[in-house]
């Protein structure tokens, strides 16, 4: 169980590395006008999402493993709780797929403003998840 679960905070912090870094690539998109700069960030922001996409499954799978057969967190509030959060970080995950089809496509209208706003959104759901894991105020 302590492999798991080992494997679970690892994979959850790589998934979360990419969830930090690829709207910053959007910012970056955002304020670029060098056709250049715009492919190469573009590539970059596929290749990061696609690690991600890849990293987000197992790690799912480890904590899918550690609620189901291990039973840690089951009946309490705490997991729900946290439960929900995943579900948002998620969401989140496939609006940054659907942000960069739309930069690939060229119709972003967004400012470089809203996405930095926009990155702090995952910061929250790690404390939000991590302070449950943690505290389990319920």
């Amino acid at each position: 169980m302590l492999w798991i679960k080992s494997l679970h905070i690892v994979l959850v912090a790589s998934w979360f590395a990419g969830l930090f870094y690829l709207p910053r690539i959007f910012v970056n998109l955002a304020m670029e006008t060098d056709a250049a700069a715009t492919a190469r960030l573009l590539l970059m922001a596929r290749k990061l999402f696609r690690f991600m996409t890849f990293i987000a499954v197992p790690a799912l799978a480890c904590g899918l493993w550690l609620w189901l057969v291990v039973g840690i967190g089951a009946g309490q509030g705490w997991l729900h709780a946290k439960l929900t959060i995943v579900a948002l970080i998620i969401v989140y995950h496939a609006y940054c797929g659907r942000l960069l089809h739309t930069f690939q496509r060229g119709e972003n209208t967004r400012s470089d403003k809203w996405y930095r706003m926009f990155n702090e959104l995952p910061v929250l759901g790690l404390l939000g998840a991590t302070l449950l894991v943690v505290i389990k105020p319920f």
